[in-house]
């Protein structure tokens, strides 16, 4: 318990002092927000301080450092190390810079940011694969709490389905309507409710004060099936560390923030939120695998991570604290799931410019994403291994998403003389874990693992050369 509780700390000084200097790199300034010059009732509306950041955490949270950390922390204690270098110095640099370059250029989502700074053809490969990684999502939110939602009342396969559809059918309503009709009213309750339920959980940790793997005790891969800790485990864990999918999500928040200021407690800020969460369930985890909880429970170690979740919620905390404990855990996902394809919808818009404060153009583009989304649950449901195949293939393209990000963080930084450095060595370091991923994981090549760590290497040295001669051009 000593690793988390440093880890903890480790998290509360990386907001207070190094976001601070990132806040200071970036240089705020007091021009009006989109939120104002752009104001339009559906998308652009101002919103209070608070109410944005419960907004953003609730959005970039959902299941991810959930279910991440509770699959990441099988590989060992290497798990908090991720969790909190990842979140300080990757991921919310990349959420907070990611939501004030929006913020900067009326709003605009992510492949317009990176057709900005890193041309028209990245573009459109950042398009593809946003409106690709947010249909994965919505699919993944639509199905994960469905089956918590099942088998709290009777866990059978048409009582799922009968979830999958009442989840999507409000995530349809959530999409079309203005972001201050149900959005803005309800989020922060279900913020809330994420909240009580990890500083519940880390009651309970600090009552029972397990003995779990240290930091210390070594940083060997404790499930040797889940794959080698390099890259596996910067894959598994994502919305706790660093997440492309929070690209997606900050410029919803951009549209709705009243001054650049903000952006320092909302966009970084919720990232340390999150990755809080993350370590809490990391420590959970760790407990409930190799600390004895899950016999104690009397679950099994083999079980899954909506297993775990439900196991663990109504066995610690009792029939109340067990509901507001799900509760938090089934909103997240699916107030995540339906700002995903509010997020598609917009890019789609954005890419097409087709305006979207006439509700008959919101339904052209809803139509066929919400018909696409149907087509990846109905795999998700009927293959026994879909959520599992879709959640690595999801996981891959966050964290390539991201690192397509940190790049065009970076251009942007070079172009503004600032220091580029913050996000120079995070896009190299993410660089060579999703190519190296993408070749070792039996998802897609399956190569041999020496094959994948030279090839991801090479990437980021060809990557890196390209960095350093356009920065020699343009200086």
């Amino acid at each position: 318990m000593v690793s988390f509780f440093i880890a903890l700390v480790a998290l509360l000084v990386g907001y207070l002092v190094y976001g601070k200097i990132v806040e200071r790199i970036f240089g705020p300034t007091d021009r009006p927000t989109p939120a104002y010059a752009k104001q339009d009732g559906v998308d652009y509306i101002p919103l209070s301080g608070w109410r944005v950041f419960m907004i953003q955490f609730l959005n970039i949270a959902g299941t991810g450092p959930i279910f991440g950390a509770i699959m990441g922390a099988q590989f060992g204690p290497s798990s908090y190390l991720w969790i909190v270098f990842g979140c300080i110095f990757a991921g919310a640099v990349h959420d907070y810079l990611c939501g004030m370059l929006s913020v900067r250029h009326d709003g605009v989502g992510v492949p317009e940011l990176v057709g900005t700074y890193l041309g028209n053809t990245p573009k459109k490969i950042m398009l593809a694969f946003s409106v690709f990684l947010l249909l994965m999502v919505g699919t993944v939110f639509v199905y994960s709490p469905a089956i918590i939602l099942g088998e709290k009342m009777g866990g059978d396969t048409q009582m799922v389905m009968i979830w999958c559809l009442i989840i999507f059918f409000y995530y349809i309503i959530a999409t079309m309507l203005p972001i201050d009709k149900i959005i803005a009213r309800i989020y922060p309750v279900f913020a809330f409710s994420l909240m009580f339920m990890a500083v519940a959980l880390c009651g309970v940790l600090l009552i029972d004060m397990p003995a779990i793997p240290e930091v210390w005790d070594g940083l060997d891969n404790l499930k040797p099936s889940a794959g080698p800790i390099f890259p596996c485990l910067f894959i598994t864990i994502a919305c706790g560390a660093l997440s492309g999918f929070h690209a997606t999500q900050s410029p919803l928040m951009a549209r709705c923030i009243e001054h650049e200021k903000q952006g320092r407690p909302i966009f970084y800020g919720a990232m340390i939120a999150e990755g809080v969460v993350a370590l809490i369930w990391a420590a959970v985890s760790s407990y409930f695998f190799y600390g004895g909880a899950a016999e104690a429970l009397g679950a099994s170690l083999k079980s899954s991570a909506p297993q775990v979740v439900t196991v663990v919620s109504e066995g610690w905390l009792g029939t109340l604290g067990g509901i507001l404990a799900l509760l938090g855990v089934v909103a997240a996902p699916i107030t995540s799931g339906d700002t995903a394809f509010r997020s598609a919808r917009l890019i789609i818009s954005e890419f097409i410019h087709l305006n979207q404060k006439k509700i008959v153009n919101r339904f052209m583009i809803c139509i066929p994403l919400f018909l696409a989304a149907l087509g990846l649950l109905w795999f998700n449901i009927e293959d026994e291994n879909g959520f599992n195949v879709i959640w690595n293939y999801f996981g891959w393209a966050n964290q390539s998403l991201a690192t397509i990000v940190l790049w065009t963080e970076t251009v942007y930084l070079v172009k503004q003389r600032k220091n580029f450095y913050i996000t120079l060595i995070p896009a190299m370091f993410m660089t060579t874990v999703t190519v190296s991923f993408l070749l070792l994981s039996p998802i897609a090549f399956g190569l041999d693992k020496t094959i994948a760590y030279i090839a991801g290497a090479v990437a980021v040295v060809v990557a890196t050369g390209w960095f350093c001669h356009w920065y020699r051009k343009n200086s």
